[in-house]
């Protein structure tokens, strides 16, 4: 028997911000912006750099999917309004908005400065609120639709990085909120927290190869995880397949989250 495989985003349009990286390589939002085309979505591509986003959308097109870049800094209301307004404008409605942007903030209480704490909040927390303010409605419209926002294991298993702990934990309470104030309108909210994942984020800083052992080795399951398996834990949350599924945090680190020491992961 013939039968027709359908994919698992067909006829859906998604919004990934932060869908370039910072180095060559697959960053959590590149993964995730590939993996939604590839299943049929229409994606467009936000990020502050064109040129980031431009090498995502070229690897989309080579597979052939469908997707834009728009430049925009998710911190700040008029630019998430527009990319939602694009997306609507370009393809007729929205179904996914992945939050994936995000800076990290080291220091305590005591060493971290009030202007590096506002930044990491506004990056971190702020722009999904943006980003969702403008994207629900248009959601809604169409009948609802999936939101994923994107944490960290660092929100519940602190490292010395008080600022982004602070700041993830917001993600997973803005999460759970959103979850409760949408589901009405059909909308999904859900939260991924990555463990230490190789991606340009880290790689970007010189991270060395003895440092990127100790961080597989951390793992119960002993591999090291990748901005891929960020991207299809989002690509399940966001198709149909977890329909029954909403305000939810899921870790995605190998198990690091299950281990009492969080030293042997940096």
């Amino acid at each position: 028997m013939d039968m027709a495989v359908r994919l698992r985003l067909e006829h859906k349009v998604a919004i990934v911000t932060g869908a370039g990286s910072r180095a060559p390589g697959i960053g959590n939002g590149r993964a995730a912006a590939i993996l939604f085309a590839r299943e049929g979505a229409k994606v467009l591509l936000v990020d502050r750099h064109a040129a980031a986003a431009e090498e995502t959308l070229a690897a989309i097109r080579e597979a052939g999917g469908e997707a834009e870049v728009c430049a925009g800094d998710v911190v700040s209301a008029a630019d998430c309004r527009a990319m939602v307004e694009r997306a609507v404008g370009r393809w007729g409605r929205l179904d996914i908005l992945e939050n994936n942007v995000g800076i990290e903030g080291p220091g305590s209480v005591v060493s971290v400065t009030e202007e590096e704490w506002d930044r990491v909040m506004a990056v971190n927390v702020k722009s999904m609120m943006l980003a969702s303010k403008y994207a629900v409605p248009a959601m809604a419209v169409g009948g609802g639709g999936s939101i994923i926002n994107i944490s960290s294991i660092n929100a519940f298993r602190p490292r010395g990085l008080t600022p982004y702990s602070a700041s993830k934990g917001a993600v997973i309470a803005l999460t759970r909120a959103m979850a409760i104030d949408h589901a009405k309108d059909g909308i999904r909210v859900n939260c991924i927290a990555p463990g230490p994942m190789y991606t340009p984020m880290a790689f970007g800083g010189g991270m060395s190869d003895a440092a990127r052992e100790r961080r597989r080795r951390a793992s119960p399951l002993g591999v090291e995880g990748t901005g891929w398996d960020v991207g299809y834990a989002a690509l399940f949350l966001a198709s149909e397949e977890a329909r029954y599924i909403t305000g939810v945090v899921l870790p995605v680190d190998g198990g690091i989250a299950l281990t009492t020491t969080s030293r042997d992961d940096q």
